[in-house]
């Protein structure tokens, strides 16, 4: 049977750490691979520390204009996080050293640490994991909380998933210089990481006769798309049943590495919404063969969408940015309310607010990430228009615009769409952020243009 998709079954916080064994287990006639997850308790802060920009919630945070959570009373941003899981991908670079702040030099909390070799992400998982996979990447700056009302509508005949960029909601957000930069290239090379992962299909391998292990790899509990090539064998199960003995066994091996590819191979639609949709475009390009759909909400198609608007280039400027940044109303409130319609409720203000208010780490990564956009913006925005331009690109693709967007000129926008044979649906009551202002009605448009039945 094929398993979930994401490495824990339970939610695991920040300060847990997670390790995954594999075990074979022999029965009467299989040899069945099996996983297991276990959790690992240990907080990632230091309390010999003498002084930590992201302190446990209860000391506050000295980068926090707000000093830590509201309270200690229930709080919305819990109920998001339970449910979530957290998966591994993309690893870091550099030799392990503690980061430390960029105006003191003093050793950050833990949350600003790298937390291992490769990053945790954040993601919330809905629906069947044997349908069509839709995964939904949130815009800058934003959560993949923003999808929460589009998960129950599209989650009912597909399988999806929200994550949440590094830097943003609950996934890891190291200090830039340590582990990560927070650069166009690396968040393309990242995205790569976290889609292959997410394609991943665990498979129970089944072998007739006692004496037979099968060793192709350390990791064979973890098999990726790129592992192979074909063979239909498989049980009703999902298992794969491999019908020989020990006679010729050195071939049928080999012939293993096909079967555990092709069933691994997995398509995938994206759905990806405003600043960051370049950046998806260009791993789109790269990865045609392993895309169904591309469904772009607001992205920056024309020249003068290259420029970031003032609420947001002010987390780029020097000294200003950098303590605007630590702001949860400037960073969250302002940044979402801004750009369109959308009235944003207290409840869902909490979320938001959460990252800037237990941790100064978010402001940091908010402050790279806004620098990148500044400097690299613009070549990706021109990159993205020729890619959508190129015969070359077979990717079925649908731009959905809100057209109360305040950042996003509408203008150039269906003149674009037509030249580039690309459908265009138009959202008359929302702005920027269309999951926000539409969200159930977005969820069944995006539905309707995956499995093609959609007319507008």
């Amino acid at each position: 049977m094929t398993t979930m998709l994401l490495h824990s079954l339970t939610p695991s916080p920040p300060s847990l750490r997670c390790h995954r064994h594999r075990n074979l287990v022999k029965t009467n006639h299989h040899i069945l691979l099996k996983t297991r997850t276990t959790f690992t308790c240990k907080a990632l802060y230091d309390d010999s520390d003498d002084y930590l920009l992201d302190a446990p919630v209860q000391a506050g945070d000295g980068f926090s204009f707000s000093g830590g959570k509201y309270s200690d009373g229930p709080n919305p941003a819990d109920d998001w996080f339970k449910q979530g899981k957290y998966m591994k991908a993309y690893l870091a670079y550099g030799n392990g050293e503690k980061a430390k702040d960029p105006f003191f030099g003093l050793t950050m909390g833990g949350s600003s640490q790298v937390s291992s070799e490769v990053f945790r992400w954040f993601c919330v998982e809905s629906g069947n994991a044997d349908k069509p996979t839709v995964i939904l990447i949130h815009g800058f700056p934003s959560q993949a909380y923003s999808y929460r009302k589009v998960l129950p509508p599209l989650s009912k005949d597909y399988h999806t998933i929200a994550f949440d960029w590094l830097g943003f909601g609950y996934s890891d957000k190291p200090q830039p210089k340590y582990g990560f930069d927070y650069t166009f290239d690396e968040f393309v090379s990242a995205l790569e990481s976290v889609i292959n992962e997410l394609g991943v299909k665990k498979v129970s391998l089944v072998v007739q006769a006692l004496d037979i292990q099968i060793s192709l790899n350390p990791n064979m509990d973890l098999i990726t798309p790129s592992m192979v090539i074909a063979l239909k064998a498989t049980r009703t199960d999902g298992s794969i049943y491999l019908p020989f003995g020990k006679s010729k066994f050195r071939e049928f091996v080999s012939a293993l590495e096909s079967v555990i590819t092709e069933l691994g191979v997995k398509k995938v639609s994206l759905v990806v919404q405003g600043y960051f949709a370049p950046i998806v475009v260009k791993y789109a390009n790269k990865n045609q063969d392993k895309l169904n759909d591309l469904i772009l909400l607001n992205p920056p198609l024309t020249a003068k969408h290259a420029n970031l608007p003032s609420t947001l280039s002010i987390f780029s400027n020097f000294l200003l940015g950098e303590i605007f940044s630590q702001d949860p109303l400037r960073a969250s409130d302002k940044a979402l309310t801004s750009c369109g319609p959308y009235k944003m409720k207290e409840d869902d203000a909490m979320v938001y607010r959460r990252p800037y208010l237990t941790s100064g780490s978010s402001g940091f990564a908010l402050n790279a990430i806004s620098r990148s956009m500044k400097k690299e913006l613009k070549d990706y925005v021109e990159e993205m228009r020729k890619i959508l331009m190129d015969d070359d690109w077979k990717v079925k693709t649908s731009i959905c615009w809100g057209q109360r967007d305040r950042w996003l000129d509408y203008d150039g926008v269906e003149d674009f769409c037509k030249a580039a044979k690309h459908r265009l649906v138009e959202l008359p009551m929302a702005g920027h952020h269309v999951q926000e202002d539409s969200g159930e009605e977005l969820g069944n448009i995006i539905a309707g243009l995956v499995s093609r039945k959609v007319r507008i």
